[in-house]
């Protein structure tokens, strides 16, 4: 096996593609902080007992996992940034007041999350921690759409979800709860069949409930159609409720509602929604509440957010545009060392051409030259 290739799912990013990635997460983070958002960076490693709290099963084995040689304990490399991220909150920061962190960095995983995606994801975010209303979960959607925009995509779809319905009917049926996990399971992949074989014990009206589910999926009519065929519980009023109000402020995208997309049940306590955008397979961004999670620091805080991939998100870009540069003579000429160095402080890409090799740079064209015109260094326009 060659020992330069690389692990499957696993790539280097070129020139070209890393500038359009890096650009994308300056114009991103830059707007996170026109919200009030401040930047936090946790560590790649953590013990694992912190890196996968109320993380769940699929988290686990997602993340690799390692032994510390210095205090022999079992340590991860993160797959995901968000807990780290409560974790601040809770037990760093400890404000009292509302709290609105951002991240990027990148994540592993174990195995790809879908089809061609990487194992190594570039993780940017946004959290907000302090508010149990609404608001807090209005403005995330918010965010994530602005985000999506600025990366010049106009064709987005929201899918919601809530995990307030299915809590009801679990807490209204002991034996179904009892059931919760592959409950869960076959909600997830829309297994009718297998989810009336599994409820036959189920109150009636529980495993009708169960059953309507996977059928629950369209506009915001879903959200109506709802309220009239599952049962009248107030977790489920509460839940139908909170989704319509969302629904209602997501402006141009287009939203449907899915009340068996259960992905991050065990994560999440509240609206959960996944951003799909032409060209890409996987959802692009995922977010949702989480008020639970800070409970295992210390300090529990009604906490909601969302998460994308820079990676896949700068995939549906077009290539970078080559960008401006002057070319400069080799020489140790300290006036020509002067004019380059005032070109840069001033923004200017200035290359200066190695002895011996014609200027051959893919990333840049060279539209301006520095000449010696017989008394000074002068900036000249090609052609």
């Amino acid at each position: 096996m060659p020992n330069w290739l690389l692990p499957e799912n696993i790539a280097d990013v070129l020139p070209s593609e890393a500038r359009k990635i890096e650009e994308l997460r300056r114009v991103l983070l830059d707007n996170f902080r026109c919200y009030g958002y401040e930047l936090v960076m946790p560590p790649m490693l953590e013990y694992i007992e912190s890196l996968l709290t109320g993380a769940g099963q699929d988290m686990d084995l997602r993340t690799f996992k390692l032994v510390d040689q210095i205090s022999g304990r079992t340590m991860g490399v993160r797959a995901d940034m968000t807990t780290q991220v409560a974790r601040i909150d809770a037990h760093l920061l400890n404000r009292q007041s509302v709290t609105r962190l951002c991240y990027a960095g990148s994540v592993l995983h174990t195995r790809p999350s879908g089809l061609h995606a990487t194992r190594e994801p570039l993780q940017i975010g946004g959290e907000i921690y302090g508010h149990a209303g609404l608001e807090a979960d209005a403005e995330i959607q918010e965010l994530v759409l602005a985000s999506l925009a600025l990366a010049n995509i106009s064709e987005v779809r929201l899918d919601l979800c809530h995990v307030g319905v299915l809590w009801a009917l679990l807490d209204s049926d002991p034996v179904a709860k009892r059931q919760e996990t592959e409950i869960f399971g076959l909600l997830q992949a829309k297994d009718v069949p297998a989810l009336k074989e599994l409820t036959k014990d189920f109150q009636p009206i529980v495993r009708q409930a169960l059953l309507d589910l996977p059928n629950l999926y369209g506009d915001k009519a879903i959200i109506q159609k709802a309220r009239e065929i599952l049962p009248k519980l107030d977790g489920i009023a509460i839940a139908l409720d909170e989704l319509a109000y969302l629904v209602d402020l997501a402006g141009s995208a287009k939203v449907t509602v899915d009340l068996a997309d259960l992905r991050g049940y065990h994560y999440h306590s509240g609206v959960m929604f996944n951003a799909f955008v032409p060209g890409l397979p996987n959802a692009v961004a995922r977010g949702g509440r989480y008020d639970h999670v800070g409970e295992a620091f210390g300090r529990a805080r009604p906490a909601t957010g969302f998460s994308l991939d820079l990676r896949e998100l700068a995939r549906l870009m077009p290539l970078a545009e080559r960008k401006d540069a002057v070319l400069a003579p080799w020489s140790q000429d300290p006036a020509l060392r002067k004019k380059i160095m005032e070109l840069r402080q001033s923004g200017h890409v200035v290359i200066q051409n190695l002895p011996g090799h014609e200027n051959e740079q893919d990333e840049f064209a060279c539209t301006s030259t520095i000449e010696f015109d017989g008394s000074q260094w002068i900036l000249k326009t090609v052609g």
